[in-house]
């Protein structure tokens, strides 16, 4: 992990800075994203100066863009929503689905990203309920956090939901129910049941107009009996072995983008290299190497609409009843001899220690607008 404050040899907004003028023609948010990036903690957004109570070291800290596409402003972003899912976690086994777009659907998912990616979290949230509600399944109402990733490692396009479910639900005669120790539900059937609902809330979305430059019917059609063929990929792992391990896992899995910067190995007036993991070789660690104007249109074909959200919650986690069932959830699970410990709290990092001096505290000044930093920095280059 990097050090506070000792940012990465190369960042992805350098690589914006090098490579962003040799795109073609982009939309509007496309470069909004693109100038948000290369200008995030430089004086173009203006900042403010940190001043040790001790020994009066000052230095500037540079604001951030708040970018969701930006590497560098997802830390924080995600320290405060762990803080409130620490909160939330239940004294059981936690389990972690995945369900898998199909490729055949990436054309058709990249000028509807809105859609297709709503198509896809409502087929897993009903796959999800439906079968978990089956009395020969668990029989019980379920909630969990489905989270987006649009990226394999080597940025192609792989649209997939990862979820993160408490083993256990809340049965038709108001009693929780536990999983099988190790075992949530069956994936072949979650799989048959999740290609049927993608298909039909897909076909809905057709058939209402709303899939930009959507192919004739006939194509559509075939594209759809082609895809019902196959088996669609639903994976699940190891249930996790506590709410601590499930902390740790949504800590790197909920704010991730498509590529952070500590994989950026090299760029050059042509070129960007990075390292990626490549699971069809035993998860081998190798580098690609891409011209600098593909590497950004794979970035941003991962970018999302704005306002959509890419972290849900469902059922009994659902935002507006989240409070009260959970509050009834554990109330029914109460001692179970099942019951795992709840995860203690993680010690905060102190990133306003002085670096100095050590000992002293580094306490923020009023926000300055870059002109009002101008006389600043010159005064702190020069001593």
């Amino acid at each position: 992990m990097t050090p506070p404050f000792q940012r990465p040899a190369l960042e992805l907004a350098e690589i914006v800075r090098r490579h962003g003028h040799r795109l073609g023609d982009l939309g509007g948010e496309q470069q909004r994203i693109l100038r948000e990036i290369a200008s995030c903690r430089t004086a173009a957004l203006g900042g403010h100066v940190q001043t040790c109570d001790c020994c009066h070291f000052q230095r500037i800290a540079y604001n951030s863009c708040r970018n969701r596409h930006c590497p560098k402003c997802q830390a924080s972003a995600c320290a405060r929503w762990m803080a409130d899912r620490a909160e939330e976690l239940l004294p059981v086994e936690y389990f972690h689905v995945v369900f898998t777009l199909p490729d055949a659907f990436n054309a058709m998912a990249l000028p509807n990203k809105r859609i297709v990616y709503g198509v896809l979290f409502d087929a897993v949230a009903r796959t999800l309920s439906e079968v978990a509600a089956n009395p020969k399944r668990l029989g019980a109402k379920i909630g969990f956090i489905g989270i987006l990733h649009t990226w394999g490692q080597n940025l192609s396009l792989h649209p997939h939901v990862h979820c993160v479910v408490p083993g256990g639900g809340i049965t038709a005669d108001g009693k929780w129910i536990n999983c099988k120790p190790g075992f949530f539900l069956p994936v072949r059937v979650l799989s048959k049941v999740f290609r049927g609902k993608f298909v039909d809330l897909l076909k809905r979305a057709r058939d209402e107009g709303k899939l930009i430059g959507a192919t004739s019917a006939d194509a559509f059609d075939q594209l759809l009996n082609e895809a019902v063929e196959h088996d669609w990929v639903v994976y699940a792992k190891r249930p996790f072995g506590g709410p601590e391990q499930v902390l740790k896992y949504l800590a790197r899995y909920t704010h991730r983008i498509a590529i952070s910067n500590r994989r950026l190995v090299s760029t050059n007036s042509q070129s960007v290299t990075f390292r990626w993991k490549d699971y069809a070789r035993r998860s081998r660690q190798r580098t690609m190497t891409l011209d600098g104007a593909e590497f950004l249109r794979r970035f941003l074909m991962h970018a999302v609409p704005t306002g959509f959200m890419r972290i849900r919650h469902f059922g009994l986690l659902a935002n507006r009843v989240r409070s009260q069932n959970l509050e009834l959830c554990r109330r029914l699970i109460g001692t179970s001899a099942r019951n795992i410990p709840s995860a203690a709290p993680t010690p905060a990092v102190d990133y306003c220690c002085c670096p100095a001096c050590g000992h002293g505290r580094l306490i923020p000044g009023p926000n300055l607008s870059p002109l009002e930093l101008r006389p600043i920095i010159r005064r702190l280059d020069s001593s």
